[in-house]
Parts: C-alpha cells; sequence; structure tokens
C-alpha cells in the first residue's frame, strides 16, 4: 500500500473514529487502533511494532479528538469538572504507567491482548452489560484511584477510555450525558500522557518505519486528526439526538468480528 493510499484510508479512519467518540465517548480508538494495525501490515511495517505504533498513534489522535469533543460536550453543560479534576491526577501517572507496561510486551503479545479487549467490549455494548446505578460518587482519593487503573488500561488499549469511565461514572449515579460529557474530558490526559510515553518508549527503535516519532506514525496522526476533529462535533451532536441502541449493536457486532480476526 502506498503512502498516499494509506493517507486516504486515514482520513477515512478518522471520520468514523470522530463521530464515534462525540456519539459514545469512547475516544474512537476502540476503531483507529484496528483499523491501523491492519493499516500496517499492508504496508508491510514489522509485526514487532506494528500494535505498539498503532497504540501510540491512536492516543496521539486522541489529543485532538478530545479537544473538540470536550468543547461541545461543555457547551451542552455536559462535561462534570468537579469529577474530572480529582480523577485527571491519577489518569496521567496511570497512562504513563500504562504506556510504558505496554513498551514491555511483544507485537504478538499486545495484539493478542488488543483482540481479547475488543471482542469483549463488543460483547459487553451487544448485551448492555453496563453496571446500573448502585453507589455515590467517590471521594478525592477513591476518584485518583479510579482514574489511575483507567489511564493505565487506555494506553495500553489505545483508547480514550470512555469504554472504562462511562460505565464507571454511571455506576456512580452520574446522568448518561454528564458521564459521556466527563468521560470526553477523561480522555485528553489520558491521550497526552500516553502519547508522549509512546513516543519516549518508542524512540529510534530499529524497526520503526520512516516519519515515525518513537511509537507514532506522523502520515496516520495527520491523516486521521484531519477529519476526526470536525467529525468528534458531529457525533457530540447526534448523541444529545438520538437514542442509539441500534448504532451501538451494529457497532458491537463489527467490534467482535475485528476483536475475533485478531485471534486467530
Amino acid at each position: 500500500m502506498t503512502l498516499a493510499i494509506g493517507f486516504a484510508l486515514y482520513l477515512v479512519v478518522g471520520t468514523v473514529a470522530g463521530t464515534l467518540a462525540g456519539l459514545f465517548g469512547i475516544g474512537g480508538g476502540l476503531v483507529i487502533v484496528p483499523v491501523l494495525i491492519f493499516g500496517f501490515e499492508m504496508q508491510q511495517v514489522s509485526s514487532e511494532v506494528a500494535a505498539h505504533l498503532a497504540v501510540g498513534t491512536s492516543l496521539a489522535t486522541i489529543v485532538f479528538t478530545s479537544l473538540s469533543s470536550i468543547r461541545s460536550h461543555h457547551v451542552k453543560k455536559a462535561v462534570r469538572w468537579d469529577l474530572f479534576r480529582p480523577m485527571m491526577v491519577g489518569i496521567i501517572v496511570g497512562a504513563a504507567l500504562g504506556a510504558w507496561t505496554a513498551s514491555l510486551l511483544s507485537g504478538a503479545a499486545l495484539q493478542l491482548i488488543i483482540g481479547v479487549f475488543v471482542v469483549a467490549m463488543g460483547l459487553k455494548m451487544l448485551f448492555q452489560a453496563n453496571p446500573r446505578p448502585g453507589r455515590d460518587v467517590p471521594g478525592l482519593f477513591g476518584l485518583g484511584l479510579a482514574g489511575s487503573g483507567i489511564g493505565w488500561a487506555s494506553a495500553i488499549f489505545g483508547i480514550g477510555g470512555g469504554t472504562l469511565t462511562v460505565p464507571f461514572l454511571s455506576w456512580c449515579n452520574v446522568r448518561m450525558q454528564q458521564a459521556i460529557g466527563t468521560s470526553a474530558a477523561c480522555g485528553l490526559p489520558i491521550a497526552v500522557a500516553g502519547a508522549l510515553t509512546n513516543v519516549a518508549t518508542g524512540w529510534q527503535n530499529a524497526a520503526l518505519p520512516a516519519y515515525s516519532a518513537g511509537f507514532v506514525y506522523l502520515p496516520a496522526l495527520l491523516g486521521v486528526t484531519l477529519t476526526s476533529v470536525v467529525f468528534a462535533r458531529f457525533g457530540a451532536e447526534l448523541a444529545h439526538r438520538l437514542d442509539g441502541r441500534l448504532l451501538k449493536r451494529i457497532f458491537a457486532i463489527l467490534l467482535i468480528v475485528i476483536g475475533i480476526r485478531f485471534l486467530t
């Protein structure tokens, strides 16, 4: 696959990922990471770094997607900044540790873990296996601890944390639209800390393709960002207008298919 064809693919990925980021508060990483891995395989990128490169690039794109999505949700007063602030410190530490953890894994192991996670998230969305509101929002320490766990896992999988943050906040009796908006805000520190750590851990890796900054592939970063920023606003608007249950089921089935592909 030529660089031009790859760039066109990244523009399409950004369109889909940005819309999903705003619509579901998932940061788009669940789409970006698998598609980037497929794209890197077509470009004959070494299998030892393809998954790492996809994760790092995904986190870098989410930096920009989150900014756009945060603004849209903030205008609608859907971001609980009182919850975001205590979670942020834990998120930053956890995301840096998560990206470092991923750098210690082999390419095959990281791809397997991503496959299992994608299938699990697809099944979760398909059967709507979300925790019911059953507790109050924890204190500052509890929010910080939750943030560190969410940041750690999200950085390993290259996601903005929405698939983890939204269920957690919903379980804590936060209204769904506010849970999605706050999740979008949490995606920013996850992405910044995770992307910077991936740049550092992948720096001067001999197996990386040209135009890479550590485990961040710059052409993919540019292509995905150009469209995802615009369509994140579109997705956020849809989140306040649509039920979204049918869309979630379709997306869930797609995730399961993609995840199984990684496991076979």
